[in-house]
């Protein structure tokens, strides 16, 4: 059977890079032209060994691979040296320039997540779970854990429901969490003990809320500030009380939605002018007077169109200030606004971090809705994302649900989306899809307190740069070109790295400082 030159040239770039690595390799399944996800069952998955490679020696540079052809992760090597062709891209890297540190890459563990992993056979919960945490694995290092239901819950519940429980002797974690969240996060926890669980309240009970419901627009009402508080400290404790440390909470998923007519979403409404005065009275104190005084606060929660206005009112008052670590952000709404808002609120707030704490596709306008398997655009979309918050201050990036199924639910309020994982009970097997990969390429080798490097801009490929604690410097880099592309790391420190990316490529180079 003769080959098209496009598989014929798959076939040789494969040849060439599987050579030098020793990983399991995608086993991979098409769901269309350029749709691939890879398989994973009870008895295989790809993975990224933790000893590979072994030993970065002087002048080596290891450079990972996953390409629209079909690439996924895959490994070469190569040595600094002179670069003979003069028509190369030239990405200059200064390392002596340094910006943030980074806090890590993950996912959130919702209960339509959890009800899908629980689907699989034990062996298969492994192989998943272990795909996202463990060495060999993405090594995720963030988990996002909802308080109480979301969206993507089978029912709208929170821990205090019925009638109003103000000193909230009837507060109880939710059967959910017992099947559904916290059996997985510490099983994450346990391959990853550096994980960093963090969590946003989307409603209170409906008793503390202006509309008297768990969705729709409402507000909190102010005789409840103080006992919205001690909710979300009740939830942190019975979360240790389970083995799981809450290491910050966010002012609330989304408190946009609280204020659009008609939205059924969980949500509660906050101003920022009220939101700073509970967090100054109310949040804030009862944390800080708590043995949970470490438990860090993360403000905004929602588009990043309203920052830096929300962080600079709130800000005005000193003691809200004072109790806020960092500013989190989603990116729905990204296209609104460029990312020079984030710069203005780094510039702004220097010593607050920003984190994107939640992103999914499936939900755009006159696009495909829900999943769909394998497309390749959605992972260009993530990693170009990534990229894009890194190079303007982001310290990490968060994805939404860990794991869906292939009906992108379930969901009460029939709000379907995409999924980096997408799970088949039936087949009792796992699809890996480019949106796994984007993240891999960053969660697997920019580790915690890697510092983003400078790196020069260039035409249709996107770059950005760490070094990491072990004084490796990272590359990222999207080729957006429908060609392969010449491209030269120019280190003044090390030298020229010359590379060939692949057509519509994402890359990831690792040498020594």
């Amino acid at each position: 059977m003769w080959l098209t030159w496009r598989a014929a040239l798959l076939l040789v770039t494969l040849i060439y890079i599987t050579s030098e690595g020793d990983a399991n390799e995608c086993a991979p399944r098409s769901f269309g032209e350029n749709r691939i996800v890879c398989v994973c069952n009870a008895t295989y998955c790809d993975d990224t060994p933790d000893n590979d490679p072994k030993v970065l020696a002087n002048g080596t540079v290891y450079w990972y691979v996953s390409s629209e052809e079909g690439l996924r992760m895959q490994m070469s090597s190569a040595h600094i040296g002179s670069c003979s062709d003069s028509n190369s891209v030239v990405l200059n890297i200064n390392t002596a320039e340094k910006y943030q540190t980074i806090l890590g890459y993950g996912a959130a563990f919702t209960d339509s997540a959890g009800i899908h992993i629980s689907s699989l056979s034990q062996p298969v919960q492994e192989q998943l779970l272990r795909s996202y945490f463990d060495r060999n694995g993405s090594r995720y290092s963030l988990a996002r854990i909802p308080i109480g239901g979301t969206d993507f819950s089978t029912r709208l519940y929170t821990y205090d429901d019925g009638n109003a429980d103000p000193t909230l002797q009837n507060f109880r974690l939710a059967q959910e969490d017992y099947k559904y969240k916290i059996p997985y996060v510490k099983k994450a926890v346990k391959l990853n003990p550096n994980v960093k669980i963090f969590s946003a309240v989307w409603s209170p009970p409906a008793w503390m809320k202006t509309n008297d419901r768990i969705n729709g627009p409402g507000f909190l009402k102010t005789e409840y500030y103080q006992v919205y508080a001690d909710y979300i400290v009740k939830f942190i404790q019975e979360y240790e009380k389970n083995g799981l440390i809450v290491w910050a909470v966010s002012t609330g998923n989304e408190p946009a939605n609280g204020f659009v007519p008609g939205l059924p979403i969980n949500s509660l409404g906050w101003s920022p002018f009220a939101g700073r005065k509970w967090i100054a009275n109310n949040l804030g104190p009862t944390l800080e007077k708590s043995v949970y005084n470490a438990t860090q606060i993360l403000l905004v929660d929602d588009q990043r169109l309203y920052v830096p206005w929300v962080a600079n009112i709130v800000f005005e008052n000193e003691q809200a200030k004072k109790y806020v670590s960092g500013i989190a952000v989603h990116w729905y709404a990204d296209f609104i606004v460029p990312p020079a808002v984030l710069d203005a609120t780094h510039d702004l707030h220097p010593e607050k971090f920003i984190l994107m704490t939640e992103a999914c596709i499936g939900l755009e306008l006159f696009q495909p809705r829900g999943v769909v398997l394998g497309l390749w655009e959605r992972g260009v979309k993530y990693i170009s994302s990534i990229i894009q918050y890194m190079n303007h201050w982001g310290v990490g990036w968060v994805d939404w649900n860990i794991v869906l199924d292939q009906s992108g639910g379930p969901s009460w309020n029939k709000n379907y989306v995409d999924a980096a994982i997408i799970v088949n009970a039936e087949k009792d097997e796992f699809y890996k899809q480019p949106m796994y990969y984007a993240m891999k390429h960053f969660s697997r080798f920019v580790e915690r307190g890697s510092v983003r490097v400078s790196i020069s801009e260039a035409l249709n490929i996107e770059a950005t740069a760490f070094v990491t604690p072990a004084n490796e410097v990272v590359v990222v880099a999207y080729n957006k070109n429908p060609l392969a592309t010449d491209v030269v790391l120019n280190d003044p420190n090390k030298g020229p790295i010359c590379l060939k990316l692949p057509a519509h490529s994402m890359n990831t180079v690792i040498y020594a400082k």
